[in-house]
């Protein structure tokens, strides 16, 4: 329990026991506000006393007197307290503070485990095209949302369902057929997923051509669309696949792992993985025992044409399509019966789906159908909805090869990293393998930061000059602190010892009271799957470490105590930047 909240829990305690107001029932009972004291005034913390004005019908200042005495009297923690306007300002003991600091440095590295597990769906792309700059934003908030509930107690299952089968895969091998003349990733010496994503914009490059000629014949081009040669062909070649066919299926593997190979090496400069992939091709015909079960029970119902149908009005929503008349499934078919797969293929309480926001409608249809089909767990589905990524010129478009490619955008952000450390030129001391590492943390770290700062709800605009920033909320500005405080650590000698006595200043003070809330910010980030709470932390614990290191002499303080305690305080801080910089999937280094 941090310092806020332990005077918050005393508190109720003495409200509930001075003014009778503890009868969970009562209209009048009230939770009064704890905040840290205006810097203008004296005190540590303040107690805004006007909600129990109108229910004790007595005056803002004799409520405060009331409090502070109570509040003195029957806590170890309150060495005064004075009024002013209503609003009582606690003066806290100086050793609750370093009691406080030593618990908070003691229990640093414990979890209180849960005995809940939880399953987070992130990434699941398409084996049609390399990963973007949008699944760079997915694979960071999911895996950064994965570790925040580790560090949080939950039991983490990282997965992925890759979408490796469709008209969109087909139209990538026809291409390839068409117009590869049997090249391969390693003979153009090209990653495996940028080479099948080559032939994907070729495919659709080809297409546009054949309905321009189309349209010229006199066709529509709502006709030319669908009477195209090379988009026939593409929809055989999805046939032949269904049924099985040996050269289509060979192609389809080998192609696949190409794309395999290509998205495992981004992943791992990216620094995200997976506990289980699951893929499309062998999860699409799921579903279907549950349609007919559905049917069974007259939760769903089939129209003439024999299509089978999910009625949502009831729930504000209107009529779902769950099986064409022809039988073939569809999307929310796949998703009905990969849920159910899931819960039943393990022990987890909640399943937690991490796809952009133009997916929302998807999810509300498909939690609210799986409920209807009767399964408890369907409370306990959760889409995690973000906003798009968009660029300073605007979107990006695949079918036309315009997106901003994530292994390009990691490179660039390695290479600006390099070029701002040799401007800066604290370097040179280094080995070239140190330097290497250096320029990667802090080129990957700032990306990331930059995408993870952000409110996931909200659509973001990515501006990678802006990113790599060394001053301001960026991850290099983070990460230099946190290399600042190594060097004063080593520069120092620093061992951790048992703390002699030592009376706080207030920066000091403002310093322990950050970091006993890293625990109670972890917890909330954890409950909002929300990393911008823990990324926004760490900046603002940042800053008012910075106003300490500029405000208090350290290695040349004269008194032993103060200096050992601000370097404790140095340590500690340090340790924090870290755990909160890899809650983010961030690294670290000890110069930059």
């Amino acid at each position: 329990m941090n310092i806020k909240e332990t005077i918050h829990h005393k508190l109720t305690e003495i409200v509930q026991s001075l003014y009778q107001l503890d009868d969970q029932n009562d209209p009048k009972k009230v939770q009064l506000e704890v905040q840290e004291t205006n810097p203008d005034h004296d005190g540590d913390f303040t107690i805004v006393t006007f909600p129990l004005v109108k229910v004790l019908k007595k005056s803002p200042d004799l409520i405060a007197v009331e409090l502070g005495d109570a509040l003195e009297t029957q806590t170890d923690f309150v060495e005064s307290y004075t009024v002013l306007k209503g609003f009582l300002n606690l003066k806290i003991k100086n050793e609750f503070f370093l009691a406080n600091f030593n618990g908070t440095k003691e229990n640093f590295d414990k979890i209180v485990k849960k005995d809940e597990t939880v399953m987070v769906e992130y990434s699941s792309p398409n084996t049609n095209k390399p990963l973007h700059l949008g699944h760079i934003r997915n694979n960071l908030l999911g895996y950064s949302v994965s570790q925040i509930l580790k560090e949080d107690g939950y039991n983490v299952i990282k997965t992925q369902i890759i979408n490796d089968r469709g008209i969109h895969i087909c139209k990538s091998m026809l291409a390839w057929e068409k117009f590869g003349n049997g090249e391969t990733p390693q003979t153009t010496n090209t990653k495996g997923d940028k080479f099948v994503g080559n032939y994907y914009v070729e495919f659709d490059k080809n297409y546009k051509a054949q309905i321009k000629e189309l349209i010229l014949t006199g066709q529509t081009e709502e006709e030319a669309k669908k009477n195209a040669p090379i988009i026939l062909e593409a929809q055989k070649m999805l046939l032949d696949w269904e049924k099985g066919d040996e050269k289509v299926r060979n192609l389809w593997n080998e192609m696949n792992s190409w794309v395999y190979e290509g998205f495992g090496e981004t992943y791992k400069r990216l620094g995200v993985d997976f506990d289980q992939v699951q893929y499309e091709s062998n999860t699409y015909i799921l579903g279907k025992d549950l349609i007919q079960e559905g049917l069974i029970k007259g939760i769903l119902f089939q129209k003439d044409d024999g299509s089978v149908w999910c009625d949502l009005t009831e729930e504000g929503l209107d009529q779902k399509l769950l099986l064409r008349s022809d039988g073939t499934s569809v999307y929310m078919t796949q998703d009905l019966g990969t849920a159910v797969e899931r819960f039943k293929d393990n022990d987890i309480q909640k399943l937690i789906y991490t796809v952009g926001n133009e997916q929302d409608y998807h999810f509300d249809v498909l939690f609210k159908i799986l409920k209807k089909l009767g399964y408890h767990w369907a409370e306990n589905l959760y889409h995690l909805s973000y906003g798009m990524v968009e660029l300073p010129e605007g979107k990006m478009k695949s079918r036309e090869g315009t997106v901003v490619d994530a292994d390009d955008l990691m490179q660039e952000m390695y290479e600006t990293a390099k070029e701002k450390a040799k401007e800066l030129g604290k370097l040179e001391t280094l080995s070239e393998v140190e330097k290497e590492k250096s320029y990667e943390t802090v080129g990957l770290g700032a990306l990331k930061y930059f995408m993870l700062k952000v409110d996931p709800k909200k659509k973001m605009l990515f501006n990678p000059k802006e990113s790599i920033d060394f001053n301001g909320n960026t991850g290099p500005f983070i990460q230099y602190t946190y290399a600042r405080i190594q060097s004063l650590l080593a520069k120092a000698n620093f061992v951790e010892k048992p703390l002699s006595t030592h009376e706080l200043n207030d920066s000091e003070k403002e310093l322990v009271m950050n970091l006993s809330n890293f625990k109670q910010v972890v917890s909330k980030s954890a409950e909002t799957l929300s990393p911008a709470l823990v990324a926004n932390y760490v900046y603002d614990l940042v800053k008012s470490y910075n106003s300490f290191y500029q405000n208090n002499p350290i290695l040349n303080q004269p008194d032993e105590n103060a200096k050992q305690f601000r370097l404790e305080l140095s340590s500690l801080t340090g340790k924090t930047i870290k755990k909160g910089l890899s809650l983010l999937g961030i690294g670290t280094v000890d110069r930059m």
